[in-house]
């Protein structure tokens, strides 16, 4: 690892769920009550946790199957939605020592921000209930833009209002989409090991791979990952 390419970032962007949150069992529940709703079969949590990190359009369609029409598609992601929002904070909680670490960082003054794929009203309700929302400067959704991530059209969207050039920022996430956005942003790529997205790292390796949420803070200020406490 080139610790000299960490001590240079300037901002910081945020995957949320399987980064920040550990939402697995509210979205699984949701999907697999869409699914009885329909009339099909619920699916494995294992399953369901292997479709999140693309957007609920996609979540759906994949727990719906090929053989879903486009009509049922559409019905199944309105109650998937409706469902979610009322019961998005059953279970969901953020992970251990987020709160803390995103205090440490935020009081030196490192501008961060949140780009998930997760709509974008549900997120900040989640980030907000969760007493996160303070540390971001940003906070951008599924439905915040005209595509969404691994495309680089958000992060390069948040870098541009943060005033921070790519190879001074990182992107922080638990699946190869966040990899992958992070290299057709241009940034650093950070991958936690804890979360439950999908991630081929022989494909798509990351930078760096953190076991814990806090190692984030020796990794900015000193190039190491380490204990950051």
């Amino acid at each position: 690892m080139d610790s000299a390419k960490f001590l240079g970032v300037r901002a910081l962007i945020f995957d949320l769920d399987g980064t920040l949150i550990d939402s697995k069992l509210d979205l699984i529940h949701s999907v697999n009550a869409m699914l009885c709703e329909a009339g099909r079969e619920r699916l494995p949590a294992e399953t369901i946790s292997g479709y999140i990190g693309h957007g609920a359009p996609v979540l759906v369609a994949r727990a719906l199957g090929a053989d879903s029409t486009e009509e049922e598609r559409a019905r199944a992601l309105q109650f998937f939605l409706t469902y979610y929002e009322e019961h998005k904070l059953d279970n969901t909680y953020a992970y251990p020592l987020v709160a803390e670490t995103l205090a440490k960082l935020a009081r030196r003054d490192l501008p961060m921000a949140v780009l998930t794929n997760k709509p974008v009203r549900v997120s900040v309700r989640i980030l907000d209930a969760l007493g996160l929302s303070k540390y971001f400067r940003e906070i951008y959704g599924g439905n915040s833009f005209e595509t969404k991530k691994p495309d680089p059209l958000g992060a390069n969207t948040i870098l541009s209002k943060l005033g921070t050039p790519p190879q001074q920022a990182m992107v922080i996430g638990d699946s190869e989409v966040d990899v992958q956005t992070a290299r057709n942003a241009g940034t650093l790529a950070v991958a936690v090991n804890y979360g439950f997205g999908v991630h081929d790292r022989k494909l798509h390796p990351a930078d760096v791979y953190l076991e814990r949420f806090d190692e984030l803070v020796p990794l900015v200020i000193d190039g190491r990952v380490g204990n950051g406490s």
